[in-house]
C-alpha cells in the first residue's frame, strides 16, 4: 500500500432542500489501498459515492485526483478520470450477452456500421480472464447474481479504471462466492486499482480492509487504520452511542413451553425441498440457516402459498389449514416478508401509510369499500410508534426513508393484519448495526405478546445471537437442529454443506 493519494476530498457539503446531507466531509484513498466507508444508513456514504461518481454535484467543497483539483459534472467524466461504480443494485441488460454488456458505454459512442461479435467476446473474455471464468457469448440472464457482479466489475475495469467503487457487494452472495470477490479485490490492488469499499459488515472490513473512515448524520467522524482499531469502537463512532448489547435476551427457562403455534408435515413441492416437518413453539424465535440455493425461501413461500405446487399437512394452533393462496394465507394469520424489500416487500413511491395498510384496506375503509383517510393514517402511525419509525410524517413516500426505516414499514405492513405467525426472508440485509438491533429487538418483543417469528438468514452470528433454535437445510431437506451450545458457526455450516455419504459415515 502506497502513501500516495489518488482522491482527496475536503470541505464537501451538499443538501436537499432543507436537508443537509453532507457537512465539511473530508475523505482520502491512497493508491492500491482497499479503503472501507462504515455508517448507518442516511450517515452520507451514498450521497458522498454519487458526488465522487458525478451522479451528484457538491455544493461546496474540492475533489483532488491525482493531486489535481477536478470537477466531476457527470458519470461520462468520472469514467474518463477512471472512477468505476459497482452499485449494490446490478443494472445490466438481462437479454443480451456478457460481452455486450462490458463495451456498451464504448458501442454506443462507436461510429461502427456493424458489430463484431467475435472482436468484442475476444476483448470481453480477456477482461473477465483477470476476474473469473465467465463465457463472454453467455446471455446475462443466464448468469448467478455474484457472476453478474463481476460483469459490472468487468465493465468498470475496461474503462481504464484507477478507482472502485464497490457498494455491498456481497448482499447477495453466498460465502464462497464472496471469497472468491475477496480474492479478486486483492488482485486488483496489486495491479494498481485503489478500492472504495462500503458494507455494514464488521467482519468484512476487518478480514479484508487496510483503512475505515466512519461516517455519521452527514459529517465525517474518523478514520482508522483496520489494524489499529476493534470493531466496538467502529460500531460506536457510527451510532454515536454504546449498543451493549446487539441482540436481546433470548427466550428464558420459565418461558419456555410445549405449546406449538404451528405445525408441519412432510412439506414437499417437487424437486424444490421434500418431507419438511418442524414445529414452532410459543414464545420463540425458530431459525431457517444453510447455503443459498438450499431451499430455505422456497419452503417458506410454500407454507405461505406464494408459490408452487406444495404437500402436506400445515396445523395452526391445532386446526388444519387448507389455503391455496396467498391471501388465504393471510386471513388465517401466517404472513411473509421478502428478502427483497424493493421489489416485492414495499410501494417506495407510495407513501408510508399506503404500504402499512396495503394488506388490510377493510380496516381503513368505510362499509361501502370507501377509504377513509384518517383511518389510514391512524393505524399507520400507530404501527409506526411501536416499531420507533423514523420519519417526518407517515405521507411521505417510502422511498425518502432509510434501509433500516424501510424495513420497519414493511413489518408494519404484516403486523396491520394481526397475524399468528411472521416468516422473515433475510430481514436485516442491507440494514446498519444500528437498525438490526432495533428489528432484532421488536422480532423478541413480538413473540413475547404471542406472535410466532420464523426467520431465515445467512448471516450466522445473526442467527445464534437472535434465535432460540435452528433448523439447517441442506439440497432441499432439514439436515439437522441446533439450539443452546450447540448453536455454533462450525455446526451450521457442517449441517449446510457436508455431503450426504459424509454424514452416513459420521453416523
Amino acid at each position: 500500500m502506497s502513501n500516495d493519494l489518488i482522491l482527496e476530498i475536503s470541505n464537501l457539503r451538499k443538501a436537499f432542500g432543507p436537508i443537509q446531507a453532507l457537512r465539511d466531509v473530508r475523505f482520502d484513498l491512497r493508491k492500491g489501498e482497499i479503503h472501507a466507508i462504515a455508517g448507518e444508513n442516511g450517515a452520507g456514504k451514498s450521497t458522498l459515492m454519487n458526488i465522487i461518481d458525478g451522479i451528484l454535484r457538491p455544493d461546496s467543497g474540492e475533489i483532488r485526483f491525482d493531486g489535481k483539483p477536478v470537477e466531476i459534472a457527470s458519470p461520462a467524466i468520472a469514467q474518463r478520470l477512471g472512477i468505476g461504480f459497482v452499485h449494490q443494485e446490478i443494472a445490466l441488460c438481462p437479454d443480451i450477452s456478457v460481452a455486450e454488456n462490458i463495451f456498451m458505454a464504448t458501442t454506443n459512442v462507436s461510429r461502427a456500421p456493424l458489430m463484431n461479435y467475435a472482436r468484442l467476446a475476444q476483448k470481453a473474455g480477456d477482461v473477465l480472464a483477470r476476474l473469473g471464468h465467465i463465457d463472454p457469448t453467455a446471455l446475462v440472464q443466464s448468469l448467478s447474481i455474484s457472476q453478474q457482479q463481476l460483469v459490472e466489475i468487468a465493465k468498470a475495469l475496461t474503462l481504464d479504471c484507477r478507482v472502485l467503487i464497490l457498494d455491498e457487494p456481497t448482499a447477495a452472495l453466498t460465502e464462497k462466492e464472496a471469497q472468491i470477490l475477496f480474492d479478486i479485490m486483492r488482485k486488483l490492488v496489486k495491479q494498481g486499482i485503489s478500492i472504495i469499499y462500503i458494507s455494514h459488515r464488521m467482519v468484512e472490513i476487518f478480514d479484508h480492509c487496510d483503512r475505515v473512515s466512519v461516517f455519521r448524520d452527514g459529517q465525517y467522524i474518523a478514520t482508522h487504520n483496520v489494524a489499529e482499531t476493534t470493531p466496538t469502537e467502529i460500531v460506536h463512532a457510527m451510532v454515536g452511542r454504546v449498543i451493549d448489547k446487539l441482540y436481546p435476551e433470548k427466550q428464558g427457562e420459565d418461558e419456555k413451553t410445549d405449546r406449538v403455534i404451528l405445525s408441519v408435515r412432510n412439506l414437499t413441492e417437487q424437486r424444490r425441498f421434500t418431507g419438511i416437518s418442524f414445529d414452532l413453539k410459543q414464545g420463540e424465535i425458530l431459525g431457517i440457516g444453510g447455503l443459498i440455493g438450499a431451499g430455505r425461501s422456497e419452503i417458506v413461500k410454500g407454507i405461505c402459498k406464494l408459490e408452487g405446487q406444495v404437500t402436506g399437512e400445515i396445523v395452526l394452533n391445532g386446526r388444519i389449514l387448507a389455503t391455496s393462496d396467498y391471501q388465504q394465507s393471510i386471513q388465517e394469520g401466517l404472513v411473509y416478508l421478502s428478502e427483497d424489500r424493493k421489489g416485492d416487500g414495499l410501494f417506495l413511491e407510495m407513501s408510508i401509510a399506503e404500504n402499512i395498510s396495503a394488506l388490510s384496506l377493510r380496516q381503513v375503509s368505510s362499509s361501502i369499500g370507501i377509504l377513509n383517510d384518517g383511518l389510514e393514517t391512524g393505524l399507520a402511525e400507530r404501527l409506526g410508534a411501536m416499531l420507533n419509525l423514523k420519519c417526518g410524517h407517515v405521507g411521505e413516500p417510502v422511498s425518502n426513508l432509510s434501509g433500516g426505516n424501510q424495513q420497519k414499514v414493511a413489518i408494519a405492513k404484516l403486523l396491520s393484519v394481526n397475524p399468528k405467525v411472521i416468516f422473515l426472508d433475510e430481514p436485516t440485509r442491507g440494514v446498519d448495526v444500528g437498525a438490526k438491533s432495533e428489528i432484532h429487538r421488536i422480532l423478541r418483543d413480538l413473540v413475547r405478546k404471542g406472535v410466532g417469528i420464523v426467520m431465515i438468514s445467512s448471516e450466522l452470528p445473526e442467527l445464534i445471537g437472535v434465535c432460540d433454535r435452528v433448523l439447517v437445510v441442506r439440497e432441499g431437506r432439514i439436515s439437522g437442529e441446533l439450539a443452546g451450545q450447540d448453536m455454533t458457526e462450525e455446526n451450521i455450516m457442517y449441517l449446510a454443506s457436508v455431503l450426504d455419504r459424509q454424514l452416513e459415515a459420521v453416523e
